[in-house]
């Protein structure tokens, strides 16, 4: 089956278009919107999925509009933006390290966060907003002090997934730490949310998000073509035009963004930027980074099993950190006998 057509635009430019890629996409967004709505109306108070509908249409009566529009649509637009944000930055680690295990969950990056989140909840007894930031920051400088690390004549792959090892195994160390330092009330809180959570998320988390992604996401995506070369090797980019470096810098304080942003809004959930990438390409069969299936996976990666968290395990909800985790860890364990068998690792 031929997958590649080129297209011609008005301005008689010619466009390779992806037949099987642009498929995917449109069926993990259709995918995305139907397990929404389903989520939208689970709950103590179950709402029909024609009623959730309505209801986002304006036409709902007022208890079902309250209900979905701010208890419910919140979370679950958090959902959708932590999973897209987190399968695009995963994409461009992926890419940017040529290793499929060059992941946020490998490098540290969760672990930066969650140690700037602990500092603020032990150290300060910070506000919920404060959390955010704190994580934000954490994030931030994590991503800083890896990259810096790495260098050497430039950032090569397997140096950043080794520097991001080392690192998240310090930051682990130093989170442990922190929990033993705090009381038991403190404790408590620190562990909800070191567990990564989108329970009590409202509009104050839907904003910031929403605005980044509006920022970089087609920043992301204008780069695809540059990324795409630079799988191929430095020098092939360079010879291709590609300003490699600074390409790269881009790309990466951009996915760090992506991902500690992320991380603040709902917690440092496992394995989305590992597995949604990786999915994603396996759908799609194409070479490249695959940043917008990647993107659409992750929105529909975590959507999913925010649900599987809240119905699956009965009253006993789980935090959708630990279903994120569990088929994270189970993933991982297949990808590393994969990558023995082939002799990559």
């Amino acid at each position: 089956m031929k997958t590649n057509r080129a297209v011609r635009t008005p301005g008689g430019m010619s466009v390779r278009l992806d037949v099987r890629a642009l498929t995917v996409v449109l069926l993990l967004l259709l995918v995305a919107l139907v397990a929404s709505v389903v989520l939208i109306g689970t709950g103590d108070f179950p709402i029909p999925a024609a009623d959730v509908l309505r209801a986002l249409a304006g036409n709902g009566d007022a208890g079902q509009e309250f209900i979905i529009n701010e208890l419910r649509l919140p979370r679950v637009l958090v959902a959708l933006l932590v999973g897209a944000s987190l399968g695009l930055g995963g994409a461009l680690f992926q890419a940017i390290s040529r290793n499929p295990l060059g992941s946020p969950d490998i490098l540290g990056l969760g672990q930066g966060a969650a140690a700037g989140a602990l500092i603020v909840i032990v150290l300060m007894s910070g506000s919920a907003s404060q959390v955010t930031v704190g994580a934000l920051l954490g994030g931030l400088a994590t991503g800083i002090a890896i990259y810096l690390l790495a260098w050497k004549q430039g950032v090569h792959g397997y140096r950043l997934v080794l520097v991001g090892i080392g690192v998240s195994a310090i930051l682990t160390a130093l989170n442990g730490y922190l929990l033993t330092r705090s009381d038991l009330t403190d404790a408590a809180r620190a562990v909800v949310w070191v567990t990564g959570s989108l329970s009590g998320r409202d509009w104050d988390q839907v904003w910031p998000l929403l605005a980044l992604c509006a920022v970089l996401v087609p920043l992301v995506l204008t780069r695809a073509r540059d990324l795409r070369m630079m799988e191929m090797g430095d020098d092939v980019s360079y010879a291709l035009g590609v300003r490699v470096e600074r390409v790269r810098m881009l790309l990466l304080v951009a996915a760090v963004l992506l991902t500690a942003t992320a991380t603040a809004a709902a917690g440092p959930i496992s394995f989305v930027a590992l597995i949604a990438p990786q999915v994603a390409r396996r759908l799609t069969r194409s070479p490249g980074p695959n940043l917008l299936p990647s993107l659409c996976m992750g929105a529909t990666l975590l959507v999913t099993a925010d649900w599987v968290s809240q119905r699956v395990f009965g009253a006993d909800q789980l935090p959708v950190g630990v279903v994120t985790g569990v088929l994270g860890g189970v993933y991982l364990l297949w990808l590393l006998v994969a990558e023995r068998r082939a002799g990559r690792i």
